[in-house]
């Protein structure tokens, strides 16, 4: 039973279905539990919560993952099924501070100052929660300042910053100069993401990572977390 939970819990994350009034890809779905109603009902029956987040979530955004680099799945699919994600991770929340579960680490995102998108870095913010991460998003058009305010007040071990624009990436390295002006650097790892920004622009600002997609910001996080440990 508990499988068959997990499973539907899945599929709705890949057809992208929040609630039972929600259509999804395939026809037919309406009417049917969506993930949040299949959240509550696994918590009510006492379904273990990393199991929820690995095992339904996780794997269902994989596999949405897999169909976004394939061409199956495009940025609106692969923001509906985000969205699931989101509303079902605000219901475990709550649960997962009271079950002593222990973050990954704290991770503040931000988009940079000038720069007003925020679907790619709300993906990414939705996608670490899911991952175990704790998320932190202080906003779009945020000045280098204000970041390094944050990150003093705060202490994360982990900092994502997101452009859009070509014009605005310059603050990506607006803030890693003000982080080290202010003796925070080295607290802190930075990993960037955005249309405007590449792996030679992360290396060339001195970020620690650089994430072309949510699913990549994901990875590079676990591996930045691995190597802290050694």
């Amino acid at each position: 039973m508990t499988e068959d939970l997990l499973s539907l819990i899945k599929e709705n994350v890949i057809q992208g279905r929040i609630a039972q009034d929600d259509e999804g890809f395939d026809e037919g779905l309406v009417g049917q539990p969506g993930a949040s109603e299949l959240t509550e009902k696994a918590l009510t029956e006492g379904v273990n919560l990393e199991d929820i987040i690995n095992k339904g979530l996780t794997e269902g955004m994989n596999i949405v993952g897999q169909k976004f680099e394939t061409g199956e799945y495009y940025i609106p699919d692969m923001l509906a099924s985000a969205e699931t994600v989101g509303a079902a991770m605000e219901i475990l929340e709550p649960h997962l501070a009271q079950s002593g579960i222990k973050s990954k680490g704290k991770i503040l995102v931000a988009t940079v100052k000038g720069d007003l998108h925020d679907i790619g870095k709300n993906i990414v913010s939705i996608l670490l929660r899911g991952a175990g991460y704790t998320v932190k998003d202080l906003g779009n058009d945020i000045a280098p300042q204000t970041i390094v305010e944050a990150v003093r007040e705060e202490r994360p071990q982990f900092l994502g910053m997101s452009a859009l624009l070509t014009s605005t990436m310059i603050h990506m390295n607006n803030t890693i100069e003000a982080l080290t002006e202010s003796g925070l650097r080295d607290k802190v790892k930075i990993i960037i993401g955005g249309a405007a920004v590449s792996e030679e622009f992360a290396q060339s600002i001195g970020a620690n990572g650089y994430g072309a997609d949510g699913f990549q910001a994901v990875k590079i996080m676990d591996a930045l977390r691995n190597s802290m440990k050694g």
